[in-house]
């Protein structure tokens, strides 16, 4: 008896998965051919080899197995819910983002619209155009120069705070943590570090949710990745709300960070953003530099000590740099330069010896 409900459980197993591959697989011919490679299981297609390299830290290996096995420029998958086409090389990039809304278009899987709701009704394709148009004007050269001054504090905070005087540090957690904090500065100018960890924890979530199995069930990390964004965005427009009384009074300026210049810039009907909207948006933007920014700096610091030769030779540059470079004070109209270890001041001629190392410069 026992073997015949094993039996039966088996087959409608077996009838379960057959359905289900005639109903996500089904697929119209193709009017030209396909890359080559293999979708996998139904629904979760090769996610689960995918995420698994990644677990065991070596993410790499499942596109290069793919590379070896099927092509070396392009090769079809079945990843997060979704079919796809990946694209390998520098001659794959090339292609990619020399063509972008001309032979192809940039795509979301149907998750992250579960992840990133938008209040406008909008998918994520379209709020990503909008986006594209009203950031140059905060990105533009006279802006961005700025920000230097406050990139050096944060990163002189953060070096005295989590590297300096530890025999051992971990560089991606800590580089996560300097471009998060980053983001959280010029973006919504919040600089107090434990409100920046209050944040961290969240986003976290939110982050491993993007790369998780689409499965909203309770306690699976999509799930928990769409109540993190769903606390963030309550978080931010709390911030927004707190930001327009602000302006209103005079407390905060226009051009502080992205958030003043979302919260008074119009679209091309001369319509403003509700704060939702704003908040989805500020929130793409820190999930953005959550992981991105910080994966650069790791390999950064990784090559330089994997590479002396490297390390010394970057070194050997920057001490040439700084014997003498132009310093123009933000706020002031003093203008300055070090040469041989000197400050001059361009009006005063007068000058101040600087020992070696890193300092902080103060005018009156």
């Amino acid at each position: 008896m026992e073997v015949f409900y094993a039996s039966l459980l088996c087959l409608f197993v077996s009838f379960i998965f057959f359905a289900l591959h005639l109903i996500f697989y089904k697929t119209k011919p193709a009017s030209g051919a396909l890359p080559p490679g293999k979708t996998g299981w139904p629904v979760i297609g090769e996610s689960l080899e995918f995420l698994s390299t990644g677990w065991k830290g070596h993410p790499e290996k499942f596109i290069f197995d793919r590379m070896a096995r099927y092509s070396s420029y392009v090769f079809k998958t079945h990843l997060l819910g979704e079919q796809a086409a990946v694209f390998c090389g520098a001659g794959g990039n090339k292609f990619l983002f020399s063509n972008e809304n001309k032979l192809v278009q940039a795509w979301w899987p149907s998750s992250v619209d579960k992840i990133f709701p938008s209040s406008t009704q909008t998918s994520s394709k379209e709020e990503a155009i909008k986006m594209r148009k009203m950031l140059p004007n905060f990105l533009k050269p006279e802006a961005l120069h700025r920000y230097v001054g406050i990139m050096d504090h944060i990163a002189r905070r953060h070096f005295a705070d989590r590297w300096e005087n530890k025999e051992e540090v971990v560089v991606f957690p800590l580089a996560k943590n300097y471009t998060f904090w980053l983001a959280c500065r010029l973006f919504v100018s919040i600089e107090d570090p434990q409100q920046v960890d209050k944040f961290a924890e969240p986003f976290n979530l939110l982050a491993s949710g993007l790369i998780s199995i689409p499965i909203d069930l309770p306690g699976t990390p999509f799930n928990k990745g769409i109540k993190a964004s769903n606390y963030v965005r309550k978080e931010l427009v709390s911030i927004i709300k707190q930001r327009k009384v602000d302006l209103a009074e005079g407390k905060a300026s226009p051009t502080q960070d992205i958030l003043s210049h979302m919260l008074l810039t119009s679209d091309e009907n001369g319509k403003f953003m509700h704060e939702l909207d704003i908040a989805d948006k500020i929130l793409g933007l820190l999930i953005g530099g959550h992981d991105t920014a910080s994966s650069a700096c790791t390999f950064i610091v990784k090559y330089l000590a994997e590479l002396p030769e490297i390390y010394d030779g970057v070194y050997k540059v920057n001490l040439k740099k700084l014997s003498c470079f132009h310093i123009v004070l933000i706020g002031s109209n003093q203008s300055h330069y070090i040469e041989n270890n000197r400050v001059f001041s361009k009006k005063t001629k007068k000058n101040a010896y600087l020992s070696p190392g890193c300092h902080n410069y103060t005018y009156a």
